[in-house]
């Protein structure tokens, strides 16, 4: 079999894992979802990263506390709501959330996890959660419906359902790994407001989990921006239940570079739709810079043009602007020499071959085709690629372009 392959079922795809999401009444809509759940038969070996914000939402303080132990079975979240700036009223309903699912299957609710998103500085009804959890509890199937249940029930302003799955094979065992993850607006590098949930049926250590999924977030949630604003509620949990019955994976080996492999191949497509559905995005936004002194400064060159507003608004008016791509670089703090900087846009027809314009080479504007450019910036997809010298360092950082719509949702979120 090929080494990372593509397969369906989400969170659902693993062994053992159920997911279910039902209406409890805490979105404004009586028919949208808002309260999901994903389960594991077995126990977890688990690992999570949480945002960076000073400002932290209840869910968040509360799941750091369940997850300082290392074992999960149950992660609970709703949408409608972030439970953040909600004083000790907030940190009482994330604890109730926890106990409600794990009274579900006689849990301790520090093997559940908590995650909200929605509005911030509004009590969350927890009323709301009481009275639905059976239904809830009801809801979990082990199936791709399970885990679509649960991934409508996260999401807010998302337009777009961002899931993904992968299965490897280790020691002769077939491992799959399943996630979903929420996230449009609100969204910067340095744990980019996403919620994103991981299940695998991998048996791993939880050094091994943990030291994967940092290595992993470092490449791709940490290299998104929409908007600049980092959320009071990002959260990434992953959850292992040795289901594969694989030989467990702990020190540094063939088998752990190919179970990140295949965890940084899931996560960089998550991350990808996140910036595809940015708040009234219109254009996938990647930039790419190489020959930079190193990875460090590649990626910090690199996230500086994605995270600018005014390349963002020129990728948006099909504008080959390069001028601010140059800009964007200058002040990011990274080194470099700017007359040894290229550029160029790039892009693909859908089925058809990449195209590629240069507009900058060593730091200065080459002749190029205005009408050319615009074609290649109209598409959906967009390439940035910079060279910024002769050095060995490269990466890449995915965004959006910014258009009115932005301004629009965001003017009224409340409302």
């Amino acid at each position: 079999m090929n080494k990372i392959k593509e397969i369906s079922g989400g969170v659902c795809a693993p062994k053992g894992f159920r997911a279910g999401g039902i209406c409890c009444g805490i979105k404004a809509s009586s028919k949208k979802r808002d309260l999901a759940l994903i389960y594991s038969e077995k126990a977890c070996t688990a690992a999570a990263m949480f945002t960076a914000n000073r400002v932290k939402a209840a869910s968040v303080l509360v799941s750091q506390e369940h997850l300082s132990g290392g074992v999960l079975r149950a992660v609970i979240a709703n949408s409608g709501n972030a439970n953040a700036c909600t004083g000790e009223a907030g940190l009482t309903a994330a604890r109730r959330m926890a106990e409600l699912a794990a009274d579900l299957f006689a849990l301790s609710p520090a093997q559940v996890a908590v995650a909200s998103t929605g509005v911030i500085g509004v009590p969350l009804p927890i009323a709301a959660v009481e009275h639905s959890i059976e239904a809830l509890g009801n809801s979990l199937r082990g199936d791709e419906a399970g885990h679509t249940a649960a991934l409508e029930a996260i999401m807010t302003t998302d337009i777009r359902k961002k899931d993904g799955a992968v299965e490897i094979e280790i020691a002769g065992k077939i491992v799959h790994i399943g996630g979903m993850v929420k996230g449009s607006g609100m969204i910067h590098p340095n744990m980019a407001t996403m919620l994103c949930f991981i299940t695998t049926d991998a048996a791993i250590s939880r050094e091994a989990l943990d030291s994967c999924l940092r290595r992993v977030v470092a490449r791709s949630f940490n290299r998104l921006t929409v908007d600049g604003d980092t959320s009071t509620n990002d959260t990434v949990i992953i959850m292992a239940n040795g289901e594969a019955a694989n030989a467990p994976i702990a020190a540094a080996g063939a088998d752990r570079e190919l179970f990140e492999q295949a965890l940084e191949s899931l996560c960089v497509k998550l991350t990808r739709a996140m910036a595809r559905d940015g708040e009234g995005a219109t254009k996938l936004v990647t930039v790419t810079v190489s020959g930079a002194q190193d990875e460090k400064s590649a990626e910090t060159l690199a996230k500086s043009v994605a995270s600018s507003s005014l390349v963002k608004a020129a990728c948006f008016g099909a504008d080959a602007n390069w001028g601010r791509i140059l800009c964007a670089m200058g002040y990011s703090g990274a080194e470099f020499n700017p007359s040894e900087v290229d550029v160029s846009f790039a892009s693909a027809e859908t089925g058809g071959s990449c195209e590629e314009i240069a507009v900058c080479r060593g730091g200065a504007s080459l002749p190029f085709s205005e009408g050319d450019a615009k074609r290649i910036l109209s598409r959906e997809e967009i390439d940035i690629r910079v060279k910024a010298g002769n050095g060995s360092g490269s990466a890449t950082a995915w965004g959006c372009d910014l258009t009115y719509d932005y301004v629009k949702i965001n003017g009224d979120y409340r409302s």
